[in-house]
Formats: C-alpha cells, sequence, structure tokens
C-alpha cells in the first residue's frame, strides 16, 4: 500500500495558496574554517545525509480524481543539486542584504512536482562567514521521529561523522490505475473518507479548514474551550501576496537568566516579556492608541523539558494575552509570569503526547508545529504566533564549519502580518520576525526595539 499522507498534512497542501506558503524555514551563519565551506562540501554533506531523511527523496502524488489523499512516492529524477542551491551576496555582504534575500527566497513557493523543500548556501558574507537557508514544506513535518535535513547536516565537532551511505534505488511511481485501485481499497476500508476527499478535490476551503481544526480538536479544547475574539490589531490584516520581510534580533541567554533570577518566572517569560515591550513601542511609533488596558494576544506552543531526562520532551501551547499597555517593564514581565502560571495550573496545557497524535514533534521542528497549529485555529483567537525552541547549548558545525547562530523563520498564517520564531543556542538567543511585506514594512525597527526591550529588563536586574 502507498505512504498515504496523513488528512493533517494534506490539509497544507490545499490550503497553501498564492498569499500563504507552507513552507517554515530557517537561517544558519557559519564560520569557515581553514579548510573551507563551499557548495561542493554542502552538497556532499547532505548526499551523506539523506538516508537518514527519506522523505527527503520522496515527492508528492495526487490520486486521479482526487478520491483519496495524495501519497508519497520515491521521486525517480531526483536531483540532490536541484534542491541545494548557491547564491551570494556582493563582497562583504551585510544582515541586511542577507535578510532581502531570505525575505524573497521565502516568499516562493515550493514546487509541487518535485520533493518540497530547499537549500541555499550563502556566500559573500563579511567576517569570512557563510549562510546556510533552509525551506521545507509543512507537510513533510509528521511523526515523532521526525528529522529535518538541517538537524542531519549538523554535528557537535568539527571533524564530521562518518555515515555509511546506503545505496538508494527509488521504488517504480505507481500509474494511476494503481493510485486508483489503492484508493479504492481504502475507501472500502474507511468509506468515511471519500466524502471528505470530494470535498477537498473541490478545493472547498471551509471544508479543509475544518478538518485541520478538528484534527487539533483537543488542543484548541485544551488551549480554550470558550476563547474570546483576540483585541483588534494592525497585526491582522488581509494578506495580498506572498512577498515577506525578514528582520532579526539577539540576546543573550545569561542575561535573560539574570532577569529570571531577580523578578521569579521562567526564561520564556523574560521572552514573551521583551517582546510585549518591543510591540507596545511598535504600537506607540506607528500612532495607535495605547491605554493601559491594551493587549496584543500571542498564540506560543512551548518545548519543555521533563526534570527526568528518560521522560522525553512536553510540549504546551498557550493563548496568552501580552500587556503592551503596561509601561513597567518589571509589572510586565509578573503580568505574563501570573499569566503563563494560571494556564499551567487550570490545566489548560497540551501535553507532549497530545501533540504526537496531532502531527508529531521533535525539538528542531517545533517552529513548523507551532506554525501548523495557528494555521488551524480562527485568525479571531490570537494576533500574533510565537514560538520558542531551546536548542543545544554546545556549538555545532557543518562539513568543519561551525554555526555561529541560527535564526527560525515561521511561516505566516492567514490574515496573519507577523510570525516570531525564537531559537537560543550556544548561549545566545535569536528571535526570527517573518513579517507581509505590506503590513510589516517596519519590522526592522520591530526588531531592534526587541533588543531594546531586553535592554530596559537588563537594566532592572542589574540595578535589584
Amino acid at each position: 500500500m502507498p505512504d498515504r499522507l496523513s488528512a493533517l498534512d494534506a490539509s497544507f497542501l490545499y490550503l497553501e495558496d498564492s498569499t500563504t506558503p507552507m513552507h517554515v524555514g530557517g537561517v544558519a551563519v557559519f564560520r569557515r574554517p581553514k579548510a573551507g565551506f563551499d557548495y561542493d562540501k554542502l552538497v556532499d554533506l547532505i548526499e551523506q545525509r539523506l538516508s537518514l531523511v527519506p522523505r527527503y527523496r520522496q515527492k508528492v502524488v495526487h490520486v486521479p480524481g482526487r478520491i483519496a489523499r495524495p501519497v508519497w512516492v520515491d521521486d525517480p529524477d531526483f536531483d540532490v543539486t536541484y534542491h541545494v542551491r548557491r547564491s551570494a551576496l556582493p563582497k562583504p555582504g551585510n544582515d541586511t542584504q542577507l535578510h532581502d534575500l531570505v525575505a524573497r527566497l521565502m516568499s516562493r513557493p515550493l514546487d509541487h512536482s518535485r520533493p518540497l523543500w530547499e537549500i541555499y548556501l550563502v556566500e559573500g558574507l563579511a567576517k569570512n562567514q557563510a549562510a546556510v537557508i533552509t525551506k521545507t514544506h509543512q507537510a513533510m513535518i509528521d511523526g515523532i521521529a521526525s528529522l529535518e535535513i538541517g538537524q542531519v547536516m549538523l554535528d557537535v565537532s568539527p571533524s564530521p561523522r562518518t555515515n555509511v551511505e546506503n545505496l538508494w534505488m527509488p521504488q517504480p511511481e505507481p500509474s494511476g490505475l494503481q493510485l486508483v485501485a489503492d484508493a479504492v481499497t481504502d475507501i472500502v476500508q474507511r468509506p468515511g473518507e471519500l466524502a471528505e476527499n470530494v470535498r477537498s478535490a473541490a478545493m472547498d476551503t471551509v471544508a479543509t479548514v475544518g478538518k485541520v481544526i478538528n484534527a487539533f480538536g483537543a488542543v484548541a479544547a485544551a488551549i480554550h474551550t470558550a476563547a474570546t475574539p483576540a483585541p483588534g490589531s494592525p497585526l491582522n490584516v488581509r494578506i495580498t501576496s506572498p512577498q515577506r520581510r525578514f528582520a532579526v534580533a539577539r540576546a543573550q541567554l545569561d542575561d535573560l537568566r539574570a532577569i529570571r533570577k531577580t523578578h521569579g518566572g521562567t526564561v520564556n517569560d523574560v521572552v514573551l516579556a521583551a517582546l510585549s515591550g518591543a510591540l507596545r513601542n511598535w504600537l506607540l511609533s506607528r500612532g495607535e492608541n495605547v491605554t493601559g488596558s491594551t493587549t496584543i494576544r500571542a498564540m506560543a506552543p512551548l518545548s519543555v523539558r521533563e526534570a527526568d531526562p528518560d521522560s522525553g520532551n512536553n510540549v504546551s501551547a498557550y493563548l496568552v494575552d501580552l500587556p503592551v499597555g503596561e509601561p513597567n517593564p518589571v509589572v510586565r514581565l509578573h503580568h505574563v509570569s501570573h499569566a503563563m502560571r494560571a494556564h499551567k495550573e487550570s490545566g489548560q496545557s497540551v501535553a507532549a503526547d497530545a501533540l504526537v497524535k496531532v502531527s508529531g514533534f521533535a525539538p528542531p521542528t517545533l517552529h513548523a508545529l507551532g506554525a501548523r497549529a495557528a494555521s488551524s485555529f480562527s485568525r479571531r483567537l490570537f494576533n500574533v504566533i510565537v514560538t520558542n525552541v531551546p536548542g543545544p547549548q554546545v556549538p555545532l558545525y557543518a562539513a568543519g564549519a561551525r554555526m555561529t547562530e541560527i535564526f527560525p523563520v515561521v511561516p505566516l498564517a492567514k490574515n496573519q502580518a507577523l510570525a516570531i520564531g525564537v531559537t537560543s543556542y550556544d548561549g545566545g538567543v535569536y528571535f526570527g520576525l517573518n513579517g507581509d511585506r505590506d503590513a510589516m514594512s517596519d519590522v526592522d525597527v520591530l526588531a531592534t526595539m526587541v533588543e531594546e526591550s531586553v535592554e530596559e529588563l537588563m537594566g532592572t536586574a542589574s540595578t535589584s
């Protein structure tokens, strides 16, 4: 039998349109070693590691008549050099040029006739650096053992681990007749799916969105059984094109820990409080009416490591009203900590096993998981998505090149102008801000305000 996409994964293919690409991305910056780090080395590295991510050699094939969900099949014409590409900035390339390139690349949809991923090696950066930009369709992020190519290409030492590269021979692509026969067999076993698939084939968006929401039903109920509409915000607008803007902010993990030590709460509370301060200043810079009761509702899927190392990962997802109307940074932090603590105590968190049943979870793919969840909820429930993924606190390498920074690129949900991804790595905290090009022309201003908001909180920690 074919490897058929789950209802949820297929939904992300159906939901994708000309204004809402459904891929998640990342930007990793590397310091070139003396031995060099070039396109050929990157291609060789990825070819060696592809056996660890077999999905990356497969493409999506639709069943004739769409009487069943699409299937994953081996791409007989798979060409790694099509998926691994090179680009360059005019030397010496700076951050602004890199971020403009990221925005342009993320605006382009993936080719659905091929495996749904791309990697770009960006050369020409100043200070002997190179960047690697990854794009992976959300339909590929499934299963608890999910891995993505950016994860398997990294090593914990400058000397790459040895991989035994298995000879890959693609399975023959099934004919249309075989796909129909397999689909009929599935329909006989699960007759209720026929009507569902016909609706999807007719591009019934309402039915498709409903399917996603039903898949996340337990999560939605756990987050808020009777959620009130999110407050009005310039972050919720009609998106008319796929064009994006990208900006970044940086902080030090030790600084966030010092703030937490002074005022209590968690490091994630500090991140949300810093974002609250930045969003407050951003609204004021736009001339928006900000009162003491003004809030912005964030959807915040969180990764939580249990004390027991054998317990695996727990994931919690919350809707939290960020107190952007509060002028005092310490009071903002206390408000956020109180709200997050109340969520946990009220049982409105989502345990790891619940999310695994929905779409699977692996730490490097939580940003995609958060984006998937955001796409499933009504845009009326939140204003912005914030995914925060704790990363390794040791250096990682690709083909001997040390990774110095990594910024997530979280896709926008329908009618959402901004998505924020946060990742900690090797002592740093890295914010990636992905915004609609028209609605968020000042996304770089907001990124600067994030860093200023962290500094403001640090001032309260150093004087307490």
